[in-house]
C-alpha cells in the first residue's frame, strides 16, 4: 500500500462533542519494552513510529501511565512536544505494574489523582483531552473512582472522561455519576464479547476504542480472501473492517515500527465489499 495514504481517509469522529479527530488513531503501548515494561530496545525506532503516525494524519494518540510504566507518555512528549494544535492525546489511569506483563487495578481516588497529575507532567499538558479509567477495581466502589475523575475534571485537569474494560452495567453506573464520552474494551475479529457494547456506543454516539484490534486474524478465511483480493496484509483488512463495522469505532492500532504504522494508516483507504464485511461479521454469530 502507498505510504502517501493519510488517516483522513477514514473520515472524522467527534470526541465529547467538541474534539474532532481523524477516525484512525495510534495506540502507543508498543513503543515500550518487552512485556510493555521499560524502555524500548531501540528508542529512536519507537520515536520514529510516533512521528510517522502524526506525519500521516493521525491526530488521536491513546496511551496510559501504566505503559512502561510512564515510558510511553514520556516518549510521546519527547517526540511531539510542542504538539500540533489538532492533536488529541488520550491517556488512562487505574492500573499499576508490579512487573513485566503484570497488571493490577488500583481505583483508589488518591491513586487516580496521583496518576493523572503524573500524566500531566510527563505529557507536558495543562489539561488531558480524554482521561480514561483503565479498569474498575473490585475493592473500590465505582462511585469513589469516578468521583475522583469528576473532581479532576472540575479542576480543569481533565477535559473529558472515558472508561475502559467495563460491562454495560458498570457503564450505566458510571453514566449516572457523570457524562462518559468513550469506552475502550477488547474487541477484534476473534473476540466479540463486546459486540453489544459496540452497538450501545453506536446508538448513544459514544466513541468505541477497540483494544487488541489486530489479534486473531491470521487464520480467518474471509480475512485472508479479502487480503488476497486487495493485495494487502490481513491486519489491513481487520482495520478496514473495524472502520466499516460502526461509525463510532475509532481504531487505535499500535506498533513500534514506522513501516507498520504507515501500513496501518494506509488501511484507512481500503474498501471491503458488502459480502466480505458480512462474512467477517458472521464469524462469531
Amino acid at each position: 500500500m502507498s505510504s502517501s495514504s493519510n488517516a483522513a481517509a477514514a473520515g472524522t469522529i467527534d470526541v465529547g462533542g467538541d474534539l474532532t479527530v481523524n477516525r484512525l488513531g495510534f495506540g502507543a503501548m508498543r513503543i515500550t519494552g518487552s512485556g510493555v515494561w521499560g524502555l524500548p530496545q531501540d528508542r529512536d525506532r519507537a520515536k520514529a513510529a510516533v512521528r510517522t503516525a502524526v506525519d500521516l494524519g493521525v491526530n488521536f494518540i491513546d496511551t496510559a501511565d501504566s505503559y512502561g510504566p510512564e515510558v510511553s507518555e514520556e516518549l510521546i512528549a519527547e517526540t511531539l512536544h510542542p504538539y500540533p494544535d489538532d492533536l488529541v492525546i488520550a491517556t488512562k489511569g487505574g492500573l499499576v505494574r508490579p512487573g513485566p506483563g503484570r497488571w493490577e487495578p488500583d481505583g483508589r481516588p488518591e491513586h487516580l489523582r496521583e496518576a493523572c497529575e503524573g500524566s500531566l507532567r510527563r505529557l507536558r499538558l495543562d489539561q488531558i483531552p480524554l482521561y480514561q479509567f483503565h479498569r474498575p477495581d473490585s475493592r473500590v466502589p465505582i462511585a469513589d473512582s469516578i468521583g475522583a475523575l469528576v473532581e479532576l475534571r472540575d479542576e480543569g485537569k481533565i477535559r473529558h472522561i472515558g472508561v475502559s474494560n467495563v460491562t454495560e452495567q458498570q457503564l450505566r453506573e458510571m453514566q449516572r455519576l457523570t457524562p462518559v464520552v468513550s469506552v475502550q474494551n477488547r474487541y477484534n475479529l476473534g473476540d466479540r464479547s463486546s459486540e453489544s457494547m459496540v452497538d450501545l456506543c453506536d446508538s448513544e454516539s459514544l466513541v468505541f476504542l477497540p483494544w487488541a484490534p489486530l489479534q486473531n486474524i491470521d487464520r480467518v478465511p474471509p480475512v485472508l480472501n479479502a487480503a488476497r483480493r486487495l493485495g494487502v496484509e490481513p491486519r489491513d483488512v481487520a482495520i478496514a473492517w473495524l472502520l466499516g463495522r460502526s461509525s463510532q469505532i475509532l481504531p487505535i492500532p499500535g506498533s513500534g515500527s514506522a513501516e507498520h504504522v504507515a501500513d496501518n494508516v494506509a488501511a484507512a483507504s481500503l474498501e471491503l465489499t458488502p459480502d466480505e464485511s458480512n462474512a467477517i461479521l458472521q464469524l462469531a454469530q
